[in-house]
């Protein structure tokens, strides 16, 4: 099946060949005739899929064909996603078929100066890309009007759920009209997702293109076990050995990644962190160098997991493994995209075999491991086995350290009983009792 044959207009033909897209992906086949027809939509789809352009293609269209002649337009379309990076990303798709129809599309996410943004609504967009909270912001502010929605879109719903966005899409829903056109995507398909399209869609066609919860087939895994605290010099070896030029990795926490950079620079190896604690305008500049090449490691917590389009990374690495079993299948999908090949290599300790097992389990496969004799999964500590052969060479009963010989200042310092001290029995009558001396050494003066 080509484009063509999804009753896409020549101007959108155009973009989607300049994007060097020449047929459609499973999900673009089934979902686009979908949202042409009018229906409500529940599509699951593996990470790297082309999700984005199967709702934003046939949105495009539609909305283009009753444009406002209005100079200041109301939004008609609703794209609510979980981070920033993957509202940039998906603003960015927007605005490049939008502008061939003479459509606007904006961004809206936490982070960045919000009077910004408050002027781009004021001129006027059709089609908003937002993240719940700072969308919120703008709807209280009474800077965004919502009563003109025509299409909302979740994109990567069950990201939002994990995130604890639930009540900030309930509180969104409120400020838009009943008649809408509601669009569900997620990279998984989980009992929550199903309970959330209860609640929205009205009657939805569902769409499910690949099995639940896999990972994409062009990803190569490998489970690499080592001693924790052996994890970063296996990394850099890994990277030196393989000569590799584009790295994610990917840590538990932001003191984890901000430490395994500093530990990389170290080695000699450019690299840079991105996480929450940056600010947008670093997190931007961090993912265009990353990019463009000038940086060889991009460490990153898992708000980078799902978002983050980089063309052809041939490698990601888990320094540690993710807590949810989910997030593991989004962050190895930031590789193997769009038909390419990749590589995901995870760095196990003994500690996370219970996470490697949970993954295993959704994965429904065991990861093939490898291992690198330098590297042992459990180190051996220095002198541990020296200190037990000295100990059955000895004596069983431990040695007893000789005593130490009191001084003679020692015995001196003991005090000397006195009779004066002992008779004070009596002292409850006021009898008996001897009375003090005077004197210079009696006296406290």
């Amino acid at each position: 099946m080509s484009f063509e044959s999804l009753g896409l207009c020549d101007e959108l033909l155009t973009a989607v060949a300049a994007r060097g897209y020449a047929n459609p992906t499973p999900i673009q086949t089934q979902a686009i005739p979908v949202v042409f027809e009018g229906n409500d939509l529940l599509a699951g789809a593996q990470t790297g899929t082309g999700k984005t352009a199967a709702f934003a293609l046939p949105i495009v269209q539609i909305l283009s064909e009753t444009v406002l002649p209005r100079k200041r337009r109301s939004p008609r379309a609703l794209v609510l996603v979980p981070t920033r990076e993957l509202a940039a990303q998906v603003s960015e798709q927007m605005q490049g078929y939008a502008r061939r129809l003479s459509l606007r599309s904006t961004m809206i996410y936490g982070g960045v100066n919000i009077q910004a943004q408050i002027e781009r609504l004021h001129r006027g967009v059709d089609i908003v890309v937002a993240t719940p909270g700072r969308l919120l912001d703008h709807a209280d502010r009474n800077t965004i009007n919502l009563s003109k929605i025509e299409f909302l879109v979740l994109d990567e719903a069950d990201r939002m759920l994990d995130l604890g966005f639930i009540d900030d899409i309930m509180h969104v829903v409120e400020y838009l009209p009943s008649q809408r056109q509601n669009l569900l995507f997620s990279a998984t398909y989980s009992q929550s997702i199903k309970q959330l399209a209860d609640e929205l869609l009205d009657e939805p066609q569902q769409v499910e293109v690949a099995r639940r919860n896999i990972a994409a087939d062009a990803v190569t895994q490998t489970i690499y076990p080592v001693d924790r605290t052996r994890k970063r010099e296996m990394l850099s070896h890994l990277i030196r050995k393989g000569d590799w030029n584009q790295v994610l990795v990917f840590a538990r926490t932001r003191y984890g990644a901000d430490k395994l950079t500093a530990e990389l620079l170290f080695d000699g190896i450019k690299a840079a962190p991105i996480h929450s604690n940056k600010s947008q305008s670093i997190r931007t500049r961090t993912l265009a160098e990353f990019k463009r090449g000038e940086l060889r490691v991009l460490v990153a917590t898992d708000v980078a997991a799902r978002g983050l389009d980089i063309e052809r990374l041939p490698h990601v690495v888990n320094y540690d493994l993710p807590q949810v079993p989910e997030d593991y299948v989004h962050r190895i999908g930031r590789t193997g995209r769009a038909g390419e090949k990749g590589v995901a290599i995870s760095l196990v300790c003994p500690a996370e075999q219970p996470l490697l097992f949970a993954i295993e389990k959704l994965l429904q496969y065991a990861i093939p491991q490898q291992t690198v004799a330098e590297f042992p999964q459990i180190a051996i500590k220095r002198g541990v086995k020296a200190k037990a052969t000295k100990k059955s060479k000895g004596s069983s009963k431990p040695k007893k350290r000789p005593a130490k010989k009191k001084t003679p200042e020692k015995k001196s310092a003991k005090p000397v009983k006195t009779a004066a001290p002992a008779k004070t029995t009596n002292s409850r009558r006021g009898r008996g009792t001897p009375a003090p001396k005077t004197g210079r050494r009696g006296s406290r003066s």
